[in-house]
C-alpha cells in the first residue's frame, strides 16, 4: 500500500568522505612501491636506515616543536595576567605544521619523509599557514546558520577588551507573561 509519502534517501556523501580513503590507499600503494624501489637499487639496510633517521629526527622535531608552544603559550597567559598586550609573532602558527611535519618524518616512507622535510622550512611553513588562513576564513564567511563556523563567528564577537559581557535578550515581539502579584496567602485547611 502506497501512501503518496515519498521514500526517504540517503545523504549525499561529499567529496572528501570518498577521495581521502582512496587518497590514502593510494599513497600507501606509492609508499610501498618506492621502498622496494630503492631497496633493490641501494640495498635494504640502507633503506632501513633511512626509515629509522627519519623516524628519530621527526621525534626530536616533535618535542622542541610542542616545547615551543609550551613556551609560547606559558608567555601569553603571563601577558595577560600583567595586562600588556602581546605581539604576535605568528611563531604560534607554525607550530602545527612543524609538528605535522615532524609527524610526518615519524611515518615510515620516503614520500612522507620528503614533505615533513619540506614543512621543516620557515617559508614553506609560512605559506601554507597564509594559505590556511585565508581557507578558514573565506568557509568561515560561507557558514550557514547553526554550521560549526557560524558558531566560531559568534565567538569572536566580543569586547576589544576580551570581556564578556553578561545580558539577558528581550525579545518585543512576544507578550511578556503576567505574573501574579503577592498577596496574603490563603488560610491553610484544618486536619
Amino acid at each position: 500500500m502506497t501512501t503518496g509519502a515519498t521514500t526517504p534517501t540517503a545523504p549525499k556523501r561529499s567529496r572528501a568522505r570518498t577521495l581521502v580513503p582512496v587518497g590514502i590507499a593510494a599513497w600507501l600503494v606509492l609508499e610501498i612501491w618506492l621502498l622496494t624501489v630503492v631497496a633493490g637499487v641501494a640495498g635494504g639496510l640502507t633503506v632501513f636506515a633511512l626509515l629509522v633517521a627519519g623516524g628519530v629526527l621527526g621525534a626530536v622535531v616533535i618535542k622542541r616543536a610542542g616545547r615551543r608552544a609550551f613556551r609560547n603559550l606559558s608567555e601569553t597567559i603571563q601577558r595577560q595576567q600583567a595586562g600588556t598586550p602581546g605581539a604576535e609573532d605568528g611563531s604560534s602558527r607554525g607550530n602545527g605544521f612543524l609538528m605535522l611535519g615532524g609527524l610526518l618524518l615519524m611515518l615510515p616512507g620516503l614520500i612522507s619523509d620528503a614533505a615533513g622535510l619540506l614543512l621543516l622550512v620557515p617559508p614553506v611553513r609560512t605559506a601554507l599557514g597564509r594559505m590556511t588562513e585565508r581557507s578558514f576564513e573565506r568557509r568561515m564567511r560561507q557558514a550557514s546558520p547553526g554550521s560549526l563556523g557560524d558558531a566560531f563567528q559568534q565567538a569572536r564577537i566580543h569586547r576589544p577588551d576580551g570581556k564578556i559581557v553578561q545580558g539577558e535578550v528581550i525579545r518585543q515581539d512576544v507578550p511578556a507573561e503576567p505574573r501574579p502579584e503577592p498577596g496574603p496567602r490563603p488560610p491553610l485547611a484544618p486536619r
